[in-house]
């Protein structure tokens, strides 16, 4: 245990580690087979365990490396022609959220963001199947936007991403890895430019993106047998489940 603990960093014991790698494996198998969920999840579980000041930079570690993952392994269900104006939407979108007004109320933010995630999940937005490369850029730089104020892109970009893909799960699921690959990367960027230290943390993280891809492709194999109507009902309710949570996050923030 002693050697183990050696390429830990302090505060984080074997059996913590032990821990944090195996929910890894749980949470990228969930994100794998049913598109949301995962993240989240680990950021709620590492949130215990981790330093306030060291969590959002490392959960985005493991996040780009478990999106990479499952980006590289449902590579070939990718549609670039969504992806790409997508990803470049949200490289401006960051870029615009970096200098916009953020003192709007946190609280608020998450009621909103709550109440349009629940609205696009469960209602056709006319129009949408119909976006060009421009209109697509504009709406990932929207919501690119919204998830640095709040900070739920996986949901933000799920629930839009199921407007565009409706009819095609592998699709909505491979799409959204490599659009989280771009956020997560820009998260990485900006920490390392302000300083924050990842080394000590490298074995730990490396240990649960591998992980993370093993439980990619146990979920990716859930994925194959799903059919296309329980998915997406199972997508849905994973979704609004995320949103009403925003809700009463937000909701206690106003109390």
């Amino acid at each position: 245990m002693d050697a183990v603990a050696a390429f830990l960093p302090d505060g984080i014991t074997p059996t913590i580690a032990g821990l944090l790698v195996i929910a890894s494996f749980f949470t990228s198998a969930l994100t794998a087979s049913f598109g949301v969920g995962g993240g989240i999840a680990m950021l709620a579980l590492m949130g215990i365990f981790i330093p306030v000041a060291s969590l959002i930079p490392v959960h985005g570690a493991v996040q780009l490396g478990s999106n990479s993952g499952r980006a590289w392994h449902q590579r070939s269900n990718i549609r670039m022609d969504i992806a790409l104006p997508f990803i470049l939407g949200s490289v401006a979108g960051a870029a615009i959220g970096a200098f916009i007004v953020v003192q709007l109320p946190d609280a608020v933010l998450k009621i909103v963001l709550g109440v349009f995630i629940i609205l696009i999940t469960w209602i056709a937005i006319p129009g949408v199947g119909r976006l060009g490369r421009g209109g697509l850029a504009v709406v990932s730089s929207g919501v690119a936007i919204l998830g640095m104020m709040v900070g739920a892109t996986g949901p933000i970009i799920a629930s839009v991403l199921s407007q565009l893909l409706a009819g095609d799960r592998k699709a909505l699921v491979a799409t959204s890895a490599i659009t989280l690959v771009s956020q997560h990367a820009l998260k990485i960027l900006v920490f390392g430019v302000l300083g924050f230290t990842f080394w000590p943390w490298l074995p730990l993280i490396a240990a649960m993106i591998v992980s993370g891809y093993l439980g990619t492709i146990y979920g990716t194999r859930l994925l194959d047998r799903l059919d296309e109507t329980t998915f997406r009902k199972l997508f849905r309710i994973g979704i609004t489940v995320l949103a009403l949570d925003l809700l009463r996050r937000g909701v206690s923030g106003i109390l």
